[in-house]
């Protein structure tokens, strides 16, 4: 991956004491992706052009994976476009490479290093998931011209149309510590991903490298999310240091990434998971449940919501993943829970996809933003196991609304809401498939919306709340689960393209 940086400026050779490196010579730099360069392609007294370019150890950076199991597909590791798009990685070779210029000083030229000088940036393959309309909403309020264009997906085929790399060209006036900041930045933010895991440590390094320009930025809040992989925590704790920055009360994160119907009104909305816990517990208290399982549990925030239920005798939480769980068990602080309050809670390891006779004897069961994380062909098995075997009394199940996601500005066309959603339902999709498994299972099944209800979308979450009949006309042992409707045919091959970007 190539990024150049021209000056005009008299005599454009400064550039050089600029990034502490000399015009005259090849630098070579080991990093931990790779093998960075910094060279000169011109270096004139008019014009001075350095170039870093980064050789990414592909096959290293998989044999050094620490990421979960099963995280993409086994080829995809290999085969993809980390070596040659700019991303996170290149932001780290700025970073290591140029770490003096980056703080804006210069004991050579002190006075070069505070004044704004003619910049020409490319990027000539820059992955912007959002198009040339977000990279201009993001780097032209920074004082930047930006001039980009789109690589079209297979040139021999263009009703393909175009893909979402551009090559990119900046111009302005800007200090050089300026925009060095600004690509560290924005080159994650713009690809939506990072090649590391994202630890409270990425605030500090987000508010030191974005303190003096972020704050005042009217897209502060979107460049926060993806700067933070999506970590809510984290990001609420970002923009309120960057609230103090700019002494301004911090932004509320669901305004700004996930506008409702309601957007004009001037109070706040409710953060929609929020709104859909709030749901679920509603329909727990409703079902009368005193022994009441988190299937897919997560981090445990909905348990924690359990637990306060006085009329919540027993919880049962599960989930496949491992780390999840060691995370919940922290925010749960089961080490410290009172033992009576610890004696209600059951949480281990489980597949909803293999039988686990744990998970029977349930008054009510949640599967909240579980289903579009399974993947088509294992749905069947799902079924069988939450409505066939454990067979709780009531069942509570959430889902995306994928038509609502046309109301998410920074969401575009054809993309699920989570890299890990194997796919995402309409309302009439989804209630195809909850009529489907009730009337294999002997349920009863009643739909809600959570969230705001667009007339012309529907809410952002759908909802079905399931109730086992007393007398069932099919033996859900014996009856056959339908998996023709589990996901349609457009959302597995979605799916796939977003597992492999």
């Amino acid at each position: 991956m190539l990024i150049t940086v021209t000056t005009t400026m008299a005599p454009a050779t400064d550039l050089g004491f600029l990034l502490h490196k000399h015009p005259a010579r090849l630098q070579s730099f080991d990093l931990s992706v790779g093998v960075a360069h910094v060279f000169y392609p011109e270096a004139a007294e008019d014009r001075c052009t350095a170039a870093l370019l980064l050789e990414v150890d592909a096959i290293g950076l998989v044999r050094g994976r620490r990421g979960p199991s099963g995280d993409g597909f086994a080829l995809g590791q290999y085969v993809n476009d980390r070596p040659y798009a700019a991303s996170s990685m290149l932001s780290v070779a700025i970073k290591e490479v140029f770490r003096t210029a980056l703080t804006g000083t210069c004991a050579a030229r002190p006075e070069l290093a505070a004044t704004p000088i003619p910049l020409a940036i490319r990027v000539p393959s820059l992955p912007c998931r959002g198009g040339v309309d977000l990279a201009r909403r993001l780097f032209e309020p920074l004082g930047w011209t930006l001039d980009a264009t789109p690589s079209s997906l297979d040139p021999a085929f263009p009703s393909w149309g175009d893909s979402r790399y551009l090559d990119v060209r900046l111009t302005g006036t800007l200090r050089l510590a300026d925009a060095l900041n600004h690509l560290y930045v924005l080159l994650p933010v713009l690809d939506d991903g990072k090649h590391y895991w994202v630890s409270t440590d990425e605030v500090d390094k987000l508010v030191r490298a974005g303190g003096d320009w972020l704050a005042g930025h009217p897209d502060k809040a979107l460049i926060t999310n993806r700067y933070l992989s999506h970590r809510r925590e984290l990001t609420a704790a970002a923009l309120a240091r960057l609230a103090e920055v700019d002494d301004v009360e911090p932004e509320s994160l669901d305004n700004a990434v996930a506008p409702t119907a309601e957007a004009a009104e001037p109070e706040r909305p409710t953060p929609l998971n929020v709104l859909r816990r709030g749901s679920v517990l509603a329909a727990v208290r409703a079902s009368g449940a005193r022994r009441v399982g988190d299937f897919g549990c997560g981090e445990g925030v909905l348990v924690r919501d359990l637990l306060a239920e006085r009329a919540v005798e027993k919880v049962v939480a599960t989930d496949v993943s491992a780390r999840a769980l060691q995370v919940a068990a922290r925010k749960l602080k089961l080490d410290r829970l009172p033992d009576q309050q610890r004696a209600r809670l059951d949480i281990f390891q489980s597949s909803l996809t293999y039988r686990d006779d744990r998970l029977a004897g349930l008054d009510a069961a949640v599967l909240m933003e579980v289903v579009e994380h399974v993947d088509p062909p294992r749905l069947a098995a799902l079924e069988r196991t939450v409505f066939g075997q454990a067979k709780p009394a009531t069942v509570i199940v959430t889902t995306p609304n994928v038509e609502h996601n046309v109301r998410y500005e920074t969401l575009t066309p054809g993309r699920f809401r989570h890299r890990d959603h194997r796919f995402e339902w309409t309302r009439a999709e989804f209630r195809e498939w909850a009529e489907s498994v009730a009337a294999a299972h002997g349920y009863a099944v009643r739909f809600l919306p959570v969230g705001v209800d667009d007339p012309e979308v529907g809410p952002p979450t759908q909802m079905a709340v399931f109730d086992v009949m007393a007398h069932p006309a099919i033996d859900p042992e014996t009856a056959p689960t339908t998996t023709a409707m589990t996901a349609p045919t457009s959302a597995i091959t979605a799916s796939t393209a977003a597992a492999t970007a």
